[in-house]
């Protein structure tokens, strides 16, 4: 299954109490919380593209599946990992305490992201478009 595409954020549950626990500041995670971020795919094989828009943010990654890279997160912090495939339409990894699913069905990506410390996991969910 190919990644690649457009996708708009549809929805979030647990957005605050998930971007306090990873340590982005108050004033950042008002301004984020009503913003439908976009984000955009592009896999050849099995190296991927990923830049991610949320207002006037933008976060550029590049991976390549079961090898070690670097990639910014949230907070502008770039951090060493690998992003593994499972099944066909799932690309996991963790990030320092933070695991991260994200899942490809149709033309909807579910992301769903468990901070140690925290009982709620952060679930989003992106379409196509």
């Amino acid at each position: 299954m190919n990644f690649s595409g457009k996708y708009q954020v549809q929805s979030q549950e647990n957005f605050e109490p998930f971007m306090k626990a990873i340590g982005l500041p108050d004033d950042l995670i008002q301004k984020g919380k009503d913003l439908k971020g976009v984000s955009e795919v592009v896999q050849n094989g099995k190296h991927f593209k990923l830049t991610i828009t949320t207002g006037s943010k933008v976060i550029q990654n590049e991976f390549t599946l079961g090898e070690e890279c670097e990639l910014e997160t949230m907070t502008g912090e770039k951090v060493k990992t690998v992003v593994n495939m499972e099944g066909d339409n799932k690309l996991v990894t963790t990030i320092k305490n933070i695991k991260s699913v994200t899942e490809l069905n149709g033309d909807i990506i579910t992301s769903v992201s468990w901070c140690s410390g925290l009982r709620l996991p952060v679930l989003g969910e992106e379409r196509w478009g």
